[in-house]
């Protein structure tokens, strides 16, 4: 069971109630220099509600008071907007300004006028860009109603479609980085977004999810936000459910118990449940009633997330699984030199720290961090007594180490995998030196691949820092300046300035993956 808190059944209608009020009110601009319209204006719609959504009236006395107020807020969805005021076409020069030079093109602008002999119907309508014209004194209650619903009506839609491309961009944006569970909550956020302005309803809600119970690496059942509006975006980073407001966990929390969605005019609880057992929740509220099409709308969109989302998290299970196991292979090799285990794991986050310095993709860097502690595999054919002797090898002993690098190679060249294709590359190269005095093959320069160039150097540098058998560790100090005599002669040069100028980065690297 979740964590999650019930409101109270006879509290429902009151929270249907409190998530209306909730919503943002219309802002309305009234530019009149008459104090008396605006109160009038104020008194007469003062109950006055659309889509859920209740009044806020702001007030300008002239227009270039409006002026000022235009420039800070772009949430004005009706002006209001006498002609004459500090001059004879103010209000008019206004309207332009609105249009030409704030390039607002959404608020919907209704010129009401006392003398329509200063701006004529059919000139005014003509010459600017507004969207009604009204002499005051034709202004009834009941008129001054009609106006509000049409305008406010007519900016709902053009803000719909407006935010609608918006959220589509965000959501063709995010298609190309959905690689991961993480990346799919922005992915889905946006498609989310996208999906609550193509039905054309004025909503909010959050998609969570829940994996079965069995699959331990990920949270143990608990529920984890998949998708928001952007009413709930901070969701996205705290992840923690039971902040949500109680009708939405108590709707949340039916769903789970029940295992099945529900819905009334104005709320949409989705449901999925997978083959593997791992439960996807949608909770949307809506300003206006919802049809049919709009629900079945959410539920393809809640099965698809689910669906998105199992297939990430079970790819991210294999991918830390094959990064597991690289790992292990890695740490038993080096355990048999007595060598310490976080050695293969620092050599793979120094090559890619080293690799990112020099420009490689992203993909690139990932595939190198995982294939570089395989670099000394092939020590598996070489002899114990070899491996841990203490003093100087002889002649016979050091060509019997020698033959690491080609072991390594041939174990791991069988496979056709990326990562394995990489480590054989590194295992075969990364005893190389840039001079050319390396093994197996005494390679020169950029002959040697830039995977072992680099793998030469972050194994080198971590073996000065670590204690071995036949040696104990240098100082970070030492070590580097090793490293920096060398560049040109054992390493590439380039490589050490890069080295040279993240050390900082390298020192986090010990701090994060100390030796036991």
């Amino acid at each position: 069971m979740t964590d999650l808190v019930f409101a109270d059944e006879e509290d429902e209608s009151d929270a249907a109630a409190a998530a209306a009020a909730a919503l943002d009110p219309w802002v309305v601009l009234i530019v009149d220099d008459d104090v008396a319209v605006h109160q009038v204006t104020q008194l007469v719609m003062a109950d006055f509600e659309f889509a859920g959504r209740r009044l806020l009236f702001l007030d300008a006395y002239s227009a270039a008071e409006a002026r000022v107020l235009l420039k800070s807020r772009r949430d004005v969805a009706l002006i209001l907007l006498d002609v004459v005021m500090e001059s004879e076409h103010a209000g008019l020069e206004l309207a332009r300004f609105i249009r030409e030079e704030l390039d607002n093109h959404h608020v919907r602008i209704v010129l009401r006028t006392g003398q329509p002999g200063q701006a004529p119907e059919e000139h005014v309508i003509k010459s600017y860009d507004i969207n009604d014209y009204k002499e005051k004194t034709e202004l009834t209650k009941r008129k001054l109603i009609t106006v509000f619903y049409a305008a406010l009506r007519s900016y709902r839609d053009i803000m719909i479609i407006e935010q609608s491309r918006q959220a589509l961009r965000r959501s063709i944006d995010a298609i190309t980085r959905v690689y991961d569970s993480q990346n799919l909550r922005r992915f889905a956020s946006a498609v989310l977004e996208q999906v609550a302005y193509l039905l054309g309803y004025e909503a909010r809600g959050v998609c969570a999810s829940r994996v079965a119970a069995y699959a331990a690496s990920h949270a143990e059942g608990r529920l984890k936000i998949l998708a928001a509006t952007p009413e709930y975006s901070r969701m996205l980073v705290d992840e923690e459910i039971n902040t949500l407001p109680p009708r939405v966990c108590a709707a949340l929390d039916r769903a789970l118990v029940e295992q099945q969605g529900n819905s009334d005019p104005q709320h949409f609880v989705g449901y999925y449940r997978s083959s593997s057992g791992n439960e996807t929740l949608l909770y949307m509220e809506f300003a206006e009633v919802i049809d049919e099409q709009a629900r079945e709308l959410l539920e393809i969109f809640c099965a698809n997330v689910a669906i998105t989302y199992e297939s990430l998290l079970l790819r991210e299970e294999i991918q830390d699984t094959q990064r597991s196991t690289v790992y292990i292979i890695g740490e038993a090799v080096e355990s048999r030199s007595m060598e310490p285990g976080e050695h293969v794991r620092r050599v793979g986050e120094i090559a890619a720290l080293l690799a990112e310095a020099t420009g490689m993709r992203e993909a690139d860097i990932e595939f190198l961090r995982l294939a570089a502690p395989l670099h000394d595999v092939g020590k598996i054919a070489i002899a114990d007594r070899v491996l841990g002797k203490p003093g100087k090898l002889d002649e016979q002993e050091w060509a019997s180490v020698q033959t690491h690098a080609r072991v390594g190679f041939e174990l791991l060249r069988k496979s056709d995998k990326r990562i394995l294709q990489l480590g054989a590359i590194i295992a075969h190269e990364h005893h190389e030196r840039w001079d050319g005095q390396g093994y197996p093959r005494g390679l020169i320069g950029d002959q040697i691949h830039i995977a072992g160039r680099i793998v030469a150097v972050a194994d080198v540098l971590d073996t000065l820092l670590s204690q071995r058998c036949y040696k104990p560790a240098w100082s970070f100090e030492d070590s580097v300046a090793y490293m920096s005599a060398q560049a040109g002669t054992q390493f590439d040069p380039l490589l050490i300035q890069h080295l040279l100028a993240r050390l900082d980065a390298v020192k986090d690297i010990y701090q994060r993956f100390p030796d036991a």
